[in-house]
């Protein structure tokens, strides 16, 4: 069993920056590929940003590119969004999940462990 504790959200004015942080246990990191999700009211929830097990290869929604940046430490057990230029419409509750998967690939579908998620909430 994972477990997946997400940290870092608030209120930020749009323009400002955010780091998420996403703290894993239970199994060593290195053997997940992760991702980060966020879920607005009323929207489907929404793959953000995944990252391979290699950290080699990486995955960005159309929405986020050039803006958010994932990365992982394997050696701390970390996963992390940075995000900059923020806007209102990045307003949602942002989930980390991680995934059962190969070494080169960039999961973008069928999560196995879930975080409680943290809110971000970015102000005109």
């Amino acid at each position: 069993q994972v477990q997946l504790v997400e940290s870092g959200g608030g209120l930020v004015q749009a323009g400002g920056s955010l780091r998420l942080s996403c703290a894993a246990s239970g199994r060593p990191l290195s053997s997940l590929g992760m991702g980060w999700f966020r879920q607005a009211p009323g929207k489907d929830r929404e793959l953000v940003a995944a990252i391979s097990r290699s950290e080699i290869r990486t995955y960005y929604a159309d929405s986020v590119k050039g803006r958010f940046t994932i990365s992982r430490d394997n050696a701390k057990n970390a996963v992390y969004l940075q995000m900059n230029s923020l806007k209102p419409e990045d307003t949602a509750v942002y989930l980390c999940a991680a995934k059962l998967s190969a070494f080169i690939v960039v999961p973008t579908t069928g999560y196995d462990y879930w975080g409680q998620g943290t809110q971000v909430t970015v102000s005109s």
